[in-house]
C-alpha cells in the first residue's frame, strides 16, 4: 500500500486547511486510516481514525474541530478537515494506513503551520 498525502501549509488561528490521503495498491486490506502528527521535539501522536467497518474517533484536544471522512465514491482517499486551528495544531501530519493483518503504512508527511 502506498499513501500519497496533499494538502497542509501556513494558516492564521483560527483558520481552516484540508489535508488528503490517497491510498493505491491493495486497498481492501485496510482496516483502519488515520491521521497522526508529531511537533518538533514531541512523539508522533494519533490525531483522528476511521474504520473501515465503521466508525470514528478523535484525541479529545481537536473533538469538535477536526473531522475525519473517506470519500465514499473512492474509499481510498481519507481527509481530515481542521477548522478553528490552533498554534498548538502545528506539526507535521501523517497518515497511516492499519491492514487487517501484518504492519501498516505511512504517507510522506505534510507541514501544518498555525501561525499570526
Amino acid at each position: 500500500v502506498d499513501l500519497v498525502q496533499s494538502g497542509g501549509g501556513l494558516v492564521q488561528p483560527g483558520g481552516s486547511l484540508r489535508l488528503s490521503c490517497m491510498a493505491s495498491g491493495d486497498t481492501d486490506s485496510i482496516g483502519i486510516m488515520a491521521w497522526y502528527r508529531q511537533a518538533p521535539g514531541k512523539q508522533r501522536d494519533l490525531v483522528a481514525r476511521i474504520f473501515a467497518r465503521g466508525g470514528i474517533d478523535y484525541v479529545d484536544s481537536v473533538k469538535g474541530r477536526f473531522t475525519i471522512s473517506r470519500d465514499d465514491m473512492e474509499k481510498n482517499t481519507v481527509y481530515l478537515d481542521m477548522n478553528s486551528l490552533k498554534l498548538e495544531d502545528t506539526a507535521m501530519y501523517y497518515c497511516h494506513a492499519a491492514p487487517f493483518a501484518g504492519p501498516g503504512y505511512w504517507g510522506q508527511g505534510t507541514q501544518v503551520t498555525v501561525s499570526s
